[in-house]
């Protein structure tokens, strides 16, 4: 099989969560175990940060191994769910794994995939720790999928564990209430391993710390010691006063992730080079973190986080997609001058729709549409629930159709935006 056939073999024989939801969930990690034992376990073979957490996880994973190559390690970054290319998921240091790997593991493996049945994305993992194993890397920063505690990311032992934040998704699966969420996004907490939360909240402060005491484990709250202090935005992206524990320790940090919602994942990944310096002994320097933070684009670049896709008119997408990553960007879109909004929309069916499209601009233009996976909440239904909420719109077959008239509406001065889930900004990147 040549690349495509090799991936489009895997879409068909593995239940893939992205697309299909529900069906494709396997609530333990019995088949990463029986993987990584064909495999000869390499997840044993690399050291590693595991990143967890309802929204962040993801900008985090991608800011710390750019501090960490900055510093001149051999960096493996796992993350999910990929956007245009599967092998996003697998690189190290920003060079995507190649395709004839992707083809030589399932040509060799095949036989092992086809007898444990794994889900797509219990595949990719332990496809992921074989490169990270074989490459030798110096250290591999892993983002879970979903949880903490059952996900197939939670097989290895890592130096240190961060925990972003905590909000309401995939409750059908974790949990409905936050302290439950909490309490399986903490199962990534290793025995003697210290983990960093980066931010505090009242609801499930108190569980992580009862999980850290339970682990013997140090825990570190990243708010308690280090804020953000000035917050502005610039051509060049986002320029941050940090203080540690009233100075200033970070003067004009620029960050090119200009979301509101970076100030708090950047002070948990500060938090956690600091804890790697305490306990290993890295000596990576402030200078190290600033470069790291700065270089994103050149070290470990990601897309969909408020990124700009044109300037006139000014088109930008973000990949939040439930309650509390769209209320960032709610907030951000009302800070952002424009004149109109012109927001082209698509969600998957099992999110809190009507809840969403409450949180959204009345006065804006919608542009409907569904997103091309199983999983896509059809436009039609959208649209119902769009006219209940009072939002006024138009609806479109496929999400460029809407975003190519979106545009062409736009007058001068109006903003057009594109979101409602990581596959609706996927299929316009």
């Amino acid at each position: 099989m040549n690349y495509n056939e090799t991936i489009n073999y895997l879409y068909s024989c593995l239940p893939m969560f992205q697309r299909i939801g529900a069906a494709a969930y396997k609530a333990d990690i019995h088949n990463t175990v029986e993987l990584m034992k064909r495999l000869g376990n390499p997840e044993l073979r690399f050291k590693s940060v595991h990143v967890a957490g309802t929204n962040g996880k993801g900008s985090s994973s991608h800011l710390i191994a750019s501090i960490l190559r900055e510093k001149g390690f051999k960096v493996g970054l796992h993350t999910s769910p990929h956007l245009k290319d599967f092998r996003e998921r697998i690189k190290v240091d920003n060079m995507m794994c190649s395709e004839r790997f992707v083809i030589d593991f399932v040509e060799k493996y095949r036989r092992d995939i086809e007898e444990i049945k794994p889900s797509f994305f219990e595949m990719a993992v332990a496809m992921a720790f074989l490169y990270f194993a074989e490459e030798n890397v110096d250290i591999a920063v892993v983002e879970v999928g979903m949880g903490g505690r059952l996900d197939s990311t939670n097989v290895i032992n890592p130096l240190v564990s961060l925990i972003t934040n905590i909000g309401f998704d995939h409750v059908q699966f974790l949990g409905d209430t936050l302290e439950k969420i909490a309490g399986e996004k903490a199962g990534i907490i290793k025995y003697g391993k210290p983990v960093v939360i980066s931010q505090s909240q009242k609801q499930t402060r108190g569980v992580f710390e009862r999980k850290a005491t339970e682990m013997s484990c140090d825990i570190v709250f990243a708010d308690d010691y280090l804020s953000v202090v000035k917050a502005e935005h610039s051509d060049a992206g986002f320029i941050l006063d940090i203080s540690q524990n009233g100075n200033i320790r970070f003067a004009n940090l620029l960050s090119k992730l200009s979301g509101d919602y970076q100030k708090k994942n950047i002070l948990g990944v500060i938090a956690v080079i600091d804890t790697l310096n305490k306990y290993y002994a890295m000596d990576i320097n402030d200078e190290c973190i600033s470069k790291g933070i700065e270089n994103i684009d050149r070290n470990f670049p990601i897309l969909g986080r408020w990124y700009k896709l044109a300037d006139n008119p000014l088109t930008i997408c973000d990949t939040g997609h439930n309650e509390d990553g769209l209320d960032y960007v709610v907030k951000q879109i009302e800070r952002t001058p424009h004149k109109k909004l012109r927001f082209v929309l698509a969600m998957v069916n099992d999110k809190d729709v009507d809840k969403v499209l409450g949180m959204l601009n009345k006065n804006a233009e919608y542009y409907l549409s569904k997103a091309d996976i199983p999983r896509g909440l059809d436009v039609s239904v959208l649209a119902e629930k769009a006219k209940n909420a009072g939002l006024s719109f138009k609806t479109f077959a496929t999400i460029r159709q809407a975003l190519e008239q979106a545009q062409k509406d736009a007058e001068e001065g109006d903003l057009v935006f594109v979101g409602g889930s990581t596959y609706t900004v996927a299929e316009v990147l």
